[in-house]
């Protein structure tokens, strides 16, 4: 064992190559079958993606949702709307909102849905108290579309902008003396997803240069 040590340690030591850079212009090295796996997996995501944004373009649910109608109009909070406490009273806001939805359907050409439509679900949360006199902003929008039912969802504001209320509205299509439900027509669903925001119905405001007597 010591005669082995002392050749091991008198042993010369290995010369080491050199490592020389490839030079320019010569041919690259094959890529591995790892490297060829990747490039066909981004490959593979980015056909997936395209295909998938040629389908919502031909009217998938993701594509429709930026189109859903809604509508905004403007109200004043009238003395019958009031309560003993000064404020506008809770139902108020149910006329608001049904005020902002005749307006939408109008817009889109559906006004003969009226009679047509009644009401399964109302629900709103109430965070501030709206004053006699004062101006109120209704913000409705078309929040889902089902096979016979549509779900509004709401905003009521105050002059300062300030949220009063939000909630939601459900609907379902269904005939004056029907005993169920039946489904949208396909030309109302057509406009029921695809029509985007509607024009606003808004207050006349005076100009500046106009003159009170």
């Amino acid at each position: 064992m010591r005669e082995w040590a002392r050749a091991s340690a008198g042993a010369p030591p290995q010369p080491v190559r050199a490592q020389h850079p490839q030079p320019v212009g010569a041919p690259a090295q094959a890529p591995t079958e790892a490297a060829v796996g990747a490039a066909s997996a981004v490959e593979a995501g980015a056909e997936a993606a395209s295909a998938a944004e040629a389908g919502c373009a031909a009217g998938c649910p993701e594509a429709l949702v930026p189109h859903l109608p809604g509508v905004v109009i403007e109200r004043r909070v009238e003395w019958p709307d009031t309560d003993a406490a000064g404020h506008y009273h809770h139902s108020t806001v149910v006329r608001w909102v049904e005020a902002a939805e005749a307006v939408l359907l109008r817009r889109l050409g559906l006004a003969h849905l009226f009679g047509s439509t009644p009401r399964v679900h109302f629900e709103a949360d109430y965070r501030a108290r709206l004053w006699f006199g004062e101006a109120v902003r209704i913000e409705l929008s078309v929040a889902k579309v089902g096979s016979s039912s549509l779900t509004y969802v709401f905003t009521v504001q105050g002059e300062e902008g300030v949220e009063a209320a939000s909630g939601r509205m459900v609907i379902a299509h269904s005939a004056a003396r029907a005993t169920g439900t039946t489904p949208w027509p396909a030309d109302v669903r057509e406009v029921l997803t695809k029509s985007g925001p509607q024009a606003p119905e808004l207050f006349a405001r005076p100009t500046r240069d106009v003159e009170h007597c």
